[in-house]
C-alpha cells in the first residue's frame, strides 16, 4: 500500500496556514474500530457506527476491509445483496473486488479505484473477489464508506460511479512531505472527481514519517480522520493514533496531522490515513439492515418491496431478488 504513487515534489501543494489566527480543530474523542464478519465471512474492522452517529452525520458507516494476506481459495465477498436510501464508496487499495450491480454498472474495482454506488430507490448488487484473485490470493486492503442521502434525494434513482485511480485528483502537503489522494469534494481549491448528493470531503493521505499535513476545512463540515495504517497524531495537542482508530475533531477551520518519527515495521515508512468530513443532514435517520430512511414505515416498505420482488423496478429477471434471503441487520 498505497496504490497510486507519484512524486510529491511534481504535485500541486497545499497552502501554508499560519500557526497563529488560525482556528485548528482539536480531537474531540478516539474511537477503536471494532471487528465483524460480513458477507461469506470477511473480517471488517468498523469504528463507526457503534459512537454516536450525530458525530459522523452524514457518514453511516465505514468499514475498513484488511489488510489480510488470503492464500489460493481463502479470499471472500459479499453476494447479491439489497440496498436503499443511500449510497456505498467502495475503495480497494490492494487486491480487488468485482461489482455487479441491477443498473447495469459493474467492473473490476483495484489499484487504487474507487465504486461509487447511489442505491437510491433501490438497487441489488454484489461485491466478489474476481476469480483469478481467489485462484492465487494475495494482499487485500479496502474500505468502504456508506453516505446517507438527504430525504430530498432518498428516491433518486440509482447511479454508479467508476473512479480508476488514475482520476483522483493527487496533491501534495506544503512541504512534500506527504501524499493526498483526493476521491471527492475539496482541499484547498482541489477537487476530487466523485460526484455527491451531500456536501462532503473524502482523502487518504500517505504521511512520511516525521512529516506533517496542514490542510484547511470547511468549518460547517464535520470532521473525521482514520488510520489504516502506521501511527501519528492529530491536533494542536498531538493526540496519538494509530491503526484501526478513528479521531473526531471538534469545530475549526484546518487540520493538523503529523506521522510519527518510527513506523511499525508493517506500515513502512508512512502513516495512511483517511480523511472524512460533511455537511451534516440533521435529518431523522431510520435503518434496519441495508436499508436506511427517514422512518420506520419506510423501512417496513423496504422489505415488504424486497421480499415481493418490488424493490427494483425494472431488474433483470436473473437477479435474485424478492427471495427469502435473510438480511443481516448489521450489515
Amino acid at each position: 500500500m498505497p496504490a497510486v504513487t507519484a512524486d510529491t515534489l511534481t504535485l500541486p501543494r497545499l497552502r501554508a496556514l499560519p500557526e497563529q489566527g488560525t482556528a485548528w480543530r482539536a480531537v474531540h474523542n478516539v474511537v477503536t474500530a471494532k471487528k465483524f464478519f460480513e458477507g461469506e465471512g470477511f473480517q471488517v474492522r468498523r469504528p463507526f457506527p457503534g459512537m454516536d452517529l450525530s458525530l459522523a452525520d452524514p457518514f453511516l458507516l465505514l468499514d475498513h476491509l484488511g489488510a489480510v494476506e488470503y492464500g489460493p481459495g481463502e479470499a471472500k465477498g459479499a453476494p447479491w445483496h439489497p440496498h436503499r436510501g443511500f449510497e456505498t464508496v467502495t475503495y480497494i487499495m490492494d487486491g480487488a473486488f468485482e461489482h455487479t450491480d441491477s443498473t447495469g454498472g459493474g467492473g473490476l474495482i483495484t489499484d487504487g479505484a474507487t465504486q461509487w454506488m447511489t442505491a437510491g430507490s433501490g438497487v441489488m448488487h454484489s461485491e466478489l473477489p474476481p476469480d483469478s484473485f481467489v485462484a492465487s490470493g494475495g494482499l487485500f486492503h479496502g474500505t468502504q464508506l456508506w453516505v446517507n442521502l438527504p430525504r430530498s434525494a432518498k428516491w433518486t434513482p440509482p447511479r454508479y460511479q467508476d473512479i480508476g485511480s488514475s482520476d483522483v485528483k493527487l496533491v501534495s502537503s506544503a512541504d512534500g512531505g506527504a501524499l493526498l489522494r483526493i476521491i471527492a469534494g475539496e482541499l484547498d481549491g482541489h477537487r476530487g472527481p466523485g460526484v455527491t448528493h451531500t456536501p462532503i470531503s473524502y482523502a487518504h493521505a500517505t504521511v512520511n514519517a516525521g512529516a506533517r499535513v496542514d490542510v484547511s476545512w470547511p468549518a460547517e463540515f464535520n470532521a473525521l480522520v482514520y488510520v489504516l495504517s502506521g501511527r501519528g497524531t492529530v491536533g494542536t495537542d498531538a493526540r496519538p493514533l494509530e491503526e484501526g482508530q478513528l479521531a473526531v475533531l471538534g469545530s475549526g477551520d484546518a487540520l493538523t496531522l503529523r506521522a510519527a518519527d518510527t513506523q511499525p515495521q508493517a506500515a513502512g515508512s508512512a502513516w495512511n490515513v483517511l480523511l472524512l468530513g460533511g455537511l451534516p443532514l440533521g435529518e431523522p435517520v431510520a435503518r434496519y439492515g441495508p436499508f436506511v430512511m427517514n422512518t420506520k414505515a419506510e423501512i417496513v416498505e423496504a422489505m415488504e418491496d424486497f421480499q415481493s420482488g418490488n424493490l427494483i423496478r425494472q431488474a433483470p429477471s436473473e437477479l435474485p431478488h424478492g427471495t427469502s434471503a435473510d438480511i443481516d441487520p448489521h450489515s
